[in-house]
C-alpha cells in the first residue's frame, strides 16, 4: 500500500510547501490556526485520500487507532467532520488535500466565471493579493484526480466508488489496502 500512496504523498508535499509559503507571505493576515474549525465539515474523499487516511489511522498504536474509529463511528452521520474532537483533527497530519489549503486565497472557476475566496475571517485588511498567493483549485483537483486514477489503475481493488466519507474509508475498509 505504501508503495501505492507515493504519487500522492508528493502532491501533498508539495501543496503544504505552496500553503506554508503563502501563509509566509500572507503572515498576520491568516488568522486561521490551532482550534480553528469553522471549515471543517463533512466531505467526501477520492479513494487515493481515503487510503491514505486509513493507513495513518492504521500506523498508530492500536488503542490511539481504536479510539479515534470509536469516535468517528459517533459522529459519522454528522454535518461537522468526524475527525473533529475540540475543535482538534484526529488525523491532522494526514488530512485530505482540501482541509490543508481552507482559508487561503483560492481561485476556482473557468472563463470569465472565475471567483477568488478565502476564509473571511482572513485578509481583512487586504484590497488586492498578489497572485503568487492565490491556489488554483482546479489545476490542484486536476492533479489529484491524475493521481487518483493512477492509484486506483494499480491497486487491485475493483469497483471502487468514485468518492468515499471519511467515515467509510476509516470505519467501513472501503479504501483499498
Amino acid at each position: 500500500m505504501e508503495e501505492l500512496l507515493n504519487n500522492y504523498r508528493q502532491l501533498v508535499a508539495r501543496i503544504d510547501a505552496l500553503c506554508s509559503g503563502i501563509a509566509k507571505v500572507l503572515k498576520d493576515q491568516i488568522t486561521c490556526s490551532e482550534g480553528c474549525s469553522a471549515c471543517c465539515t463533512a466531505i467526501t474523499l477520492f479513494p487515493v485520500e481515503a487510503a491514505a487516511l486509513a493507513a495513518a489511522l492504521d500506523a498508530l498504536p492500536e488503542k490511539e487507532a481504536e479510539d479515534i474509529r470509536g469516535h468517528v463511528g459517533e459522529h459519522a452521520e454528522g454535518e461537522r467532520c468526524p475527525l473533529l474532537h475540540n475543535h482538534l483533527c484526529l488525523l491532522y497530519g494526514a488530512r485530505p488535500i482540501i482541509c490543508r489549503t481552507h482559508g487561503l486565497p483560492i481561485i476556482y472557476g473557468t472563463g470569465q466565471e472565475r471567483r477568488i475566496d478565502y476564509c473571511p475571517r482572513n485578509l481583512t485588511e487586504s484590497e488586492s493579493l498578489p497572485g503568487s498567493v492565490i491556489i488554483d483549485v482546479d489545476n490542484l483537483n486536476t492533479l489529484l484526480v491524475a493521481v487518483n486514477a493512477l492509484f486506483l489503475s494499480q491497486s487491485d481493488v475493483l469497483d471502487m466508488p468514485e468518492r468515499i466519507t471519511i467515515a467509510e474509508a476509516l470505519l467501513r475498509r472501503t479504501a483499498p489496502r
